[in-house]
């Protein structure tokens, strides 16, 4: 059994550091005199004592973790977070119960985004702003999560990406820590950039850092009930469309790129498919509007690109109803919720990279078919691709399938349509946010599910999150063993 003291101690830390940063919100509301600065106030001292408390009691600064005890931190520190994040949304004067509480932080440190609040036009500030500081720290967590730790653990595929300094050893949060700094620099400016391109565009302060941290994040929670469709008509699109972008390409190439090293960012082989991919979505389905006089001119290619890129990178913004568009647009968008961005970003679902290593597989193996003795080498990048990763991908793509299929019947068997039960399950495991149909479709929320389909639909978002793996191997008997 993986040594629980140092899980708990960093555990600890995260979450005393989640309750310093519920003050946050708290002041916020003061300066607006809203009453929910209480439940700020009350939830981050209990979080921050909390935290604390578990950090010295379970002290353990030289902390080093095998693989075993990085699987378990990821997951405890990642489902204790949701948990705690729920706290001051419990308390506060929206009115949400335990179950919608927990779905709202879970959606949020995930970037799911999926929401079952509404009236967010009127809804408290500090709230507003908990929901996008939950998206933003849930980016940056995955980010340092896929770049530092999963590499090393051999998950999905992830072990193309291992960093040349990272030691194959015992050494993973040192590592973790020194990457932390850089991306977290990287990533602050990029947010700081955005919410100024946003107020270019007349956002008000708030709103504009409030988007610019969902959007980075690429999370999707708004200020508004109408997403950023409610901003649409000073070209908050336009900046969404960058910024989702720049928070799906992988953080590694803005690493090099800061460090002189342009090079990669000219020739990644999954950056430059991820935007091949996006270019032919938004020209397929351009046409498609324009054929069928759904949309017209230029207006068809800026609904279409803003919402294809936002369903692709797993951000969930909506500026249009792409539900009535026809059955071609709702079969199409449910199918970009599988696609992703590339690894290491604030991106989700299966990504770019995993299809592309699928792909060679295929090709070498039908190469192979008649040439039963011929040699067919497998390449990403222009390296060769080990068969270890391989097998990594398909295994990822094989969980990843089962946990959707299960998720969506179990939606059903609770007493959801066909339409919102699959595109519910394909969206909390791809950490999409809206779904499709009138109920959960970009127009809604989930608000009027069942508490017992949001407790699955968490299930999902977590699961999906922790690139399926990290979290289902704590269910094997094996792993608890000596």
């Amino acid at each position: 059994m993986p040594d629980l003291r140092p899980v708990l101690y960093v555990t600890g830390m995260m979450i005393a550091a989640l309750g310093v940063i519920m003050f946050i919100p708290m002041f916020v509301d003061l300066a607006y005199r809203d009453v929910s600065w209480q439940a700020f106030g009350v939830a981050g001292f209990v979080t921050t004592l909390f935290g604390g408390v578990m950090t010295l009691t379970n002290y353990a600064p030289n902390a080093r973790f095998r693989a075993r005890g990085a699987f378990l931190l990821t997951t405890v520190s990642w489902v204790g977070m949701s948990i705690f994040a729920a706290f001051p949304l419990l308390l506060s004067s929206i009115g949400l119960g335990i179950t919608d509480s927990l779905f709202e932080a879970v959606s949020g440190i995930t970037t799911t985004g999926s929401t079952v609040m509404t009236g967010l036009d009127d809804a408290p500030k500090g709230v507003l702003l908990w929901r996008s500081i939950l998206q933003w720290i849930g980016g940056v967590g995955i980010i340092v999560t896929a770049m530092a730790i999963l590499p090393m653990l051999n998950v999905g595929g992830m072990q193309l990406f291992r960093l040349e300094s990272s030691d194959m050893g015992d050494k993973i949060l040192p590592n973790a820590a020194e990457l932390a700094k850089a991306i977290g620099l990287i990533y602050l400016g990029l947010t700081v950039l955005c919410a100024i391109c946003y107020m270019a565009v007349g956002m008000n302060g708030f709103d504009a850092i409030a988007h610019a941290m969902t959007t980075i994040a690429t999370g999707g929670y708004s200020t508004s009930d109408a997403s950023l469709g409610g901003f649409m008509d000073d070209g908050a699109d336009l900046v969404g469309i960058a910024f989702m972008l720049a928070g799906a390409l992988p953080f590694g190439i803005y690493l090099l790129a800061v460090r002189g090293n342009i090079r990669p960012a000219l020739f990644d082989p999954q950056m430059r498919a991820f935007l091949l991919v996006i270019v032919l979505f938004i020209t397929v389905m351009t046409c498609y509007l324009w054929i069928n006089s759904i949309h017209t001119g230029s207006n068809a290619v800026r609904l279409t690109a803003f919402n294809v890129i936002s369903i692709v990178t797993g951000t969930g913004y909506a500026t249009t109803d792409y539900n009535a568009w026809g059955p071609f647009a709702v079969a199409a968008f449910f199918a970009f919720m599988f696609v992703g961005g590339c690894a290491g970003s604030t991106a989700c679902s299966i990504k770019i990279f995993r299809y592309q290593v699928a792909f060679e597989a295929l090709r070498a193996y039908l190469f192979k078919m008649p040439r039963q003795h011929a040699v067919a080498p497998m390449r990403y990048g222009g390296k060769p691709l080990p068969e270890a990763v391989v097998f990594s991908v398909m295994g990822f793509f094989f969980l990843f399938m089962t946990c959707f299929a299960v998720s969506a019947i179990l939606l059903s068997l609770i007493g959801l349509d066909s339409i919102t039960a699959w595109s519910g399950a394909a969206s909390s495991i791809a950490n999409v946010g809206p779904g499709l149909g009138n109920i959960i479709g970009p127009t809604g929320n989930y608000q009027s599910l069942p508490d017992s389909a949001k407790w699955v639909l968490m299930m999902g978002m977590l699961i999906g999150r922790l690139e399926i793996v990290t979290a289902l191997v704590l269910l094997t008997p094996s792993f608890w063993r000596a």
